[in-house]
């Protein structure tokens, strides 16, 4: 899978998408992140990728022209088979596991920060396939909610976690079922013992517990 990351911010990436899983995903060549400096993509002198809104207002608003030039130069388009271009924005849909599972299914996803007081809305009228946010709150800019779904997705795609196993029965998998509590040694700590049905060996009971457990946080 390609995963494609326009940003003005490129060094934000750095270092989350050369740790841990994401890294080994890349150099096993299961994932191919891309990320792009929207900036490359301005023609005038100062680089200029934002300015104040038409009708006035507070903040500044990032153009169109560097993002449209950015995915020409990734041949992507919206609506194309097996690709998606997301644009991160406070009004856009959100982001679940069961969309980073539709998402982990195509061949290329592109994601989009947006930044500043807002994305130029051509952007989201004609560039873009969806509108996505990542949560009820306001972040500094589009990067940090990006990084989310990469990861989110990533781990999704086969391969990337190693033990397939792990994915089953993990929190939010399966509509209704969340996480509940999980121990390890040592059985006693401290007087805090880990609860006997764990101990136990009932594959039945244990699973009955941590419905309950579910049950608990819904």
């Amino acid at each position: 899978m390609k995963i494609n990351v326009l940003t003005l911010f490129p060094d934000f990436f750095k270092t989350p998408l050369h740790s841990s899983m994401l890294s080994k995903a890349q150099e096993e060549r299961i994932i191919e992140i891309n990320v792009v400096d929207i900036r490359q993509f301005v023609t005038d002198k100062h680089q200029v990728t934002d300015l104040p809104p038409y009708g006035g207002g507070a903040g500044m608003v990032m153009k169109v022209e560097p993002i449209d030039r950015a995915l020409e130069s990734l041949k992507v388009e919206k609506g194309q088979k097996d690709s998606l271009i997301v644009l991160t924005s406070a009004k856009g849909k959100l982001f679940k596991q069961q969309t980073a599972q539709n998402f982990s299914q195509l061949k290329q996803l592109t994601v989009v920060c947006g930044h500043y007081e807002g994305v130029d809305e051509r952007v989201a009228q004609y560039l873009v396939d969806a509108e996505i946010r990542v949560g009820n709150f306001v972040l500094t800019g589009g990067e940090p909610a990006a990084l989310v779904m990469v990861d989110a997705v990533g781990r999704l795609v086969p391969g990337v976690l190693g033990n397939e196993l792990s994915l089953e029965g993990e929190s939010h998998s399966k509509k209704g079922e969340g996480a509940y509590p999980q121990y390890t040694r040592p059985e006693n700590y401290r007087d805090w013992l880990v609860p006997p049905v764990l101990l136990s060996g009932n594959h039945q009971k244990i699973a009955e517990w941590r419905q309950e457990q579910r049950k608990k946080l819904e």
